[in-house]
């Protein structure tokens, strides 16, 4: 038996599916649009940068002298820079970020959580210039005169702890960032862990758990991965934030051997040589360190997302 259906009706439905037909459209343009502007700052950066590379090669990333007067160009000491201090930021912030934002999801009162997660979550307005300059006047006395003094003279005989300590330099850029850091790791951690189902620690207590086991062997488990992405976020901003980091590592030009040694990172380097240099291979140079600085921080997320992708499939396994 055919059914023959009313061409208004069949009108009618092709009408009501162009709203949802030009929302996949506009949001895939969007989605097109932010892959193409990354590839144009790839290609822009790199066409600016090309100088460099036909005069240096790979050499400019391996080299440790940065002189213009001989126009000798190096980024080494710029990138070890960079990583070392990120990662003293993430070693400082990741497990207070973490402990943090359990304490706020699991242990807290509202009467307590609420206002303490909006000043955390204030502490990520304050500009930059203000928490270096803090640092400046501040944190570096104090850092210079207990934890930096503590660490030489306990374990100065370890080469990454040897002094002398001036409050400015590796460390107290590392604390700067885990300072700037620690709102984004809280506050994503402690939605991660609030958005845990109820029945699973539901069931952990009917089980005779305590509520740190239920925490330790049910909620961190399984807001892993988010919790994974929130500290990846932080590092994110370590690498590319300036002008904190400028005003308080010191801006050395050398590898740093030591947490207490001056050093550079790439984006402040950057920053403090970019308005003085002569157009040519050294404005070439500079804009390598950029891009350098840009491949660095797509790599490190790329990486993240395959290891968050790891870990999401082993617990969907394990459930």
């Amino acid at each position: 038996m055919t059914v023959l259906l009313d061409p208004r009706r069949l009108q009618s439905r092709r009408l009501s599916r162009l709203p949802d037909r030009a929302f996949v459209g506009g949001t895939g343009a969007v989605g097109a649009g932010i892959v193409a502007l990354l590839v144009l700052i790839l290609v822009l950066l790199a066409t600016n940068s090309a100088l460099t590379w036909q005069t240096f090669g790979l050499s400019f990333v391996t080299g440790t002298v940065w002189d213009p007067v001989a126009a000798v160009y190096g980024a080494l000491p710029f990138i070890a820079g960079t990583i070392f201090s990120s990662a003293i930021a993430i070693v400082i912030a990741a497990p207070i970020g973490l402990l943090t934002a359990i304490f706020l999801a699991e242990y807290a009162s509202r009467r307590i959580a609420v206002p303490l997660t909006f000043i955390i979550e204030l502490l990520a307005a304050i500009p930059s210039v203000v928490i270096g300059l803090w640092g400046v006047f501040v944190l570096g006395p104090f850092l210079k005169v207990t934890v930096e003094s503590f660490m030489v003279d306990a374990f100065g005989w370890i080469p990454i702890f040897r002094g002398p300590a001036f409050g400015i330099g590796l460390f107290a850029a590392g604390v700067i960032l885990a300072i700037m850091i620690l709102p984004t790791i809280v506050t994503i951690s402690r939605e991660i862990l609030v958005a845990v189902p109820p029945a699973q620690r539901e069931a952990m207590y009917g089980l005779g758990a305590t509520r740190w086991e239920v925490i330790s062997h049910v909620v961190v488990p399984i807001a892993r991965s988010g919790i994974i992405g929130a500290i990846i976020l932080g590092l994110g901003r370590a690498l590319g934030e300036t002008l904190a980091v400028t005003m308080v590592i010191g801006n050395g030009q050398d590898i740093p051997r030591s947490l207490f040694d001056q050093a550079q990172t790439l984006s402040s380097k950057i920053a403090t040589s970019f308005n003085e240099s002569e157009v040519g291979l050294q404005t070439s140079s500079l804009i390598a360190l950029g891009l350098i600085l840009l491949v660095i921080t797509i790599v490190i997320n790329v990486v993240a997302r395959v290891f968050v992708g790891h870990a999401t499939a082993a617990e969907a396994g394990l459930r």
